[in-house]
């Protein structure tokens, strides 16, 4: 896979259901980019008192640093994106004083009252990355010039990237409206963000994949593409499968249920396809373990594109997706 325009954006948000990968996919993303001599930052959206975090355990870490980015590897920054510190860090621009905007923030009844306000939340997130995009090395340049978000599941995907319409439609004039259209510069921009889907090739995860990617088209967030993760292996030659199937069909023979994954993992591969004319990046099933998200980083290299794991044309849009195996 060529990752250069990927790696082109000052934004990837990396979003997608629970459990399909996306926190191995944003670390390996970043040593990826790193390697290729980009300033990254990774960052994911945090809650208060969470306990340990995923993305953070890739590189050997409890949690990611709070408030102000810190080195987590070579090449590679690390910053918690918080509400609260957003909210704090917009207070200071609109009051001039950090001081007096931290001793607000400070208050727990003031902190409650913000939270329970719609969209609050996400607004002091949205802040906090605009914040990181605006930071200047001396000379001028980004000080990251990548900058990797790794998303909560796809409705707070969904309500970060469609806050500032939203909040425009309320608030259209002030700090609120000019931070919002800032960042919508930034965000709304194809030549500077995407947002990249990471899937299963499985049913309910490559469904939820399609309807994010409408929701992303409708809150005018740009779509990269998407990212199948785990796709396993296809051991067998044409004729082996085959001849399997047949064997299969007559027998209940002890890793069936493997040789019918493939059969399935085929068919929801041919159905992203017929969904998107995104690009659809096959990435292979790994072993686990502390050295999965280097591994996976050494397999973006050389990921193909699903059309050539599957070895057919990518149908219309629309067309009645083929079952069939990998290597059909």
């Amino acid at each position: 896979m060529d990752l250069t325009g990927l790696f082109s954006k000052r934004c990837v948000l990396v979003t997608g259901k629970g459990g399909v990968g996306r926190s191995t996919v944003t670390a390996a993303l970043a040593l990826a980019a790193a390697r290729r001599g980009r300033r990254v930052l990774v960052s994911e959206v945090g809650d208060e008192g969470q306990g340990h975090s995923p993305l953070a355990r890739h590189f050997g870490r409890e949690r990611l640093p709070e408030v102000r980015p810190a080195p987590l590897a070579p090449g590679v920054e690390a910053v918690e994106l918080l509400a609260r510190v957003g909210q704090e860090l917009f207070l200071a621009t609109v009051l001039h004083a950090a001081t007096l905007a931290h001793a607000a923030m400070s208050s727990e009844a003031l902190r409650r009252m913000v939270n329970a306000g719609p969209s609050f939340r996400e607004m002091g997130v949205y802040f906090q990355l605009l914040t990181l995009l605006r930071a200047r090395r001396p000379e001028g340049d980004p000080l990251h010039e990548l900058i990797l978000v790794d998303m909560p599941a796809t409705g707070h995907t969904l309500s970060l990237t469609g806050l500032p319409e939203l909040l425009l439609r309320l608030v259209p004039r002030g700090p609120i409206a000019e931070a919002l259209r800032e960042g919508q510069g930034y965000m709304n921009d194809p030549a500077q963000a995407a947002a990249w889907t990471v899937t299963l090739p499985e049913t309910l995860p490559v469904s939820e994949c399609l309807e994010l990617l409408d929701g992303l088209r409708r809150t005018a967030m740009p779509a990269g593409g998407v990212f199948v993760n785990r796709i396993p292996r296809d051991p067998f030659t044409a004729a082996e499968r085959e001849g399997l199937a047949a064997l299969i069909a007559r027998h209940r023979l002890l890793g069936a249920e493997g040789f019918h994954r493939l059969e399935g993992c085929a068919f929801e591969l041919r159905r992203l396809q017929a969904g998107t004319a995104l690009p659809v990046i096959g990435l292979p099933e790994l072993e686990g373990g502390p050295s999965l998200a280097t591994d996976l980083s050494l397999a973006l290299e050389g990921a193909d594109p699903v059309e050539e794991l599957l070895a057919v044309p990518r149908p219309a849009r629309g067309a009645a997706p083929a079952a069939g195996s990998l290597l059909a």
